[in-house]
């Protein structure tokens, strides 16, 4: 069969899933519950942390790390640029002031080595960002963090299942927050996980995560529950529904089989697109295991306008794409209040300009990465002009 179209995401829900969204609809029990619990439990046992808590989204999961961390008014975080709102939304929500620092010239990560140099007297954290799937050293950043007695709050939003140096993203740090949204390897629909070694902050981040209310309040409309409960402080509606956590755990379940398969197709990539000059591709570092969320490939010349008109002539021919990331500073808000320019953060803007996000998901096909390549191929050939 042709192919024509590939579309730049979509989602196939195996019978396993579907089953237990079923079972959990036919138990009576819809909201946090059970399902989960067990949902964290093993996914904290996945990533090797002592505990997980459940969230809606991990913007939520971001949020309530923070607070928990008892950042807000006249405190600044060290974050970059290169990374989706949520990272920097959460921080000025808190009342605290979002420090940018430049990712690094050759991944998209923040570039660890220009961290100290933007150490004040009022930073009280750093929310590194795992860019794609591809972990950030994380020796490096526990270094940092000792030595300038800095909270780490992972934004792991993409990075469920990196590894670093044989230590899975979510093991170390104070808060790791990942994702599981529709696109992601593993998703809920909308939902969030935060992981952290603290069994404190843990019991902390459950309570600010349901309306402030004593630990076990779930559990007051259930047998073993009661309906007596206390307001132990200002808290949100961040927890996860037993609906979103069934699917979330049947898929944690054979996590390993979809992380194989995105590998194969990531090694399918590098195939097929290996002899277009044009393009650089992600790579995987020695001592790295790459989550593979995206495949975003570079442009080797030109700029965003060439990048532009490449997107569009991929479009013409049937490819969807994207662009991670646009950089926050050239953003309409970030513009008014930081002032920050691409001048202060060269790396993050030659990323940009140059970027490219490919269709990559579990059900794709290597046809379909073929026909990819090919349009590439087409595009880079067209004597219409592409510009410069």
């Amino acid at each position: 069969m042709r192919i024509r179209e590939v579309p730049f995401y979509r989602l196939r829900l195996n019978q396993g899933e579907i089953d237990k969204v079923v079972q959990t609809l036919r138990s009576g029990w819809l909201t946090t519950g059970k399902t989960a619990h067990e949902f964290e439990q093993e996914l904290a046992d996945y990533v090797g942390a002592k505990h997980a808590l459940a969230v809606n989204s991990c913007t939520a999961a971001l949020h309530l790390s923070l607070l928990a961390s008892g950042i807000g008014s006249g405190d600044e975080v060290i974050t970059t640029p290169y990374t989706f709102v949520a990272t920097t939304e959460t921080i000025i929500q808190t009342g605290a002031k979002v420090v940018f620092v430049d990712t690094e010239r050759d991944s998209f990560n923040i570039d660890l080595n220009q961290i100290p140099a933007a150490i004040t007297g009022r930073t009280r954290a750093i929310v590194p960002v795992h860019i794609a799937g591809l972990p950030i050293d994380l020796r490096e950043i526990e270094s940092l963090r000792r030595k300038y007695k800095l909270t780490v709050i992972h934004d792991a939003a993409h990075a469920l299942g990196a590894i670093h140096q044989s230590k899975p993203v979510g093991s170390t740090a104070d808060f790791s927050c990942f994702s599981f949204y529709a696109t992601k390897n593993l998703t809920t629909g909308e939902g969030g996980m935060v992981v952290t070694n603290s069994r404190k902050q843990y019991d902390n981040l459950r309570v600010l995560s349901l309306h402030g209310m004593s630990r076990n309040a779930w559990k007051r409309y259930s047998g073993r529950g009661s309906w007596k409960y206390q307001i132990l402080q200002l808290g949100y509606k961040y927890n996860l529904s037993d609906i979103n956590a069934a699917i979330g755990l049947m898929q944690l379940r054979r996590f390993e089989q979809i992380q194989k398969q995105r590998r194969r197709l990531a090694e399918m990539y590098h195939h097929y697109l290996a002899e277009i000059d044009e393009l650089l591709l992600p790579f995987e570092p020695d001592g790295t295991t790459h989550a593979w969320h995206l495949y975003i490939v570079k442009l080797r010349n030109g700029g965003e306008r060439r990048r532009n008109d490449v997107i569009e002539k991929l479009r013409s021919l049937g490819v969807g794409t994207s662009v991670h990331f646009i950089p926050l500073y050239l953003q309409p808000y970030y513009k008014k209040h930081y002032h920050y320019t691409r001048r202060d953060l060269p790396n993050s803007y030659a990323h940009y300009k140059s970027v490219i996000t490919l269709p990559f998901y579990v059900d794709l096909k290597e046809d379909e990465i073929k026909y990819v390549a090919e349009c590439f191929k087409k595009v880079f050939a067209s004597k219409s002009r592409i510009v410069r």
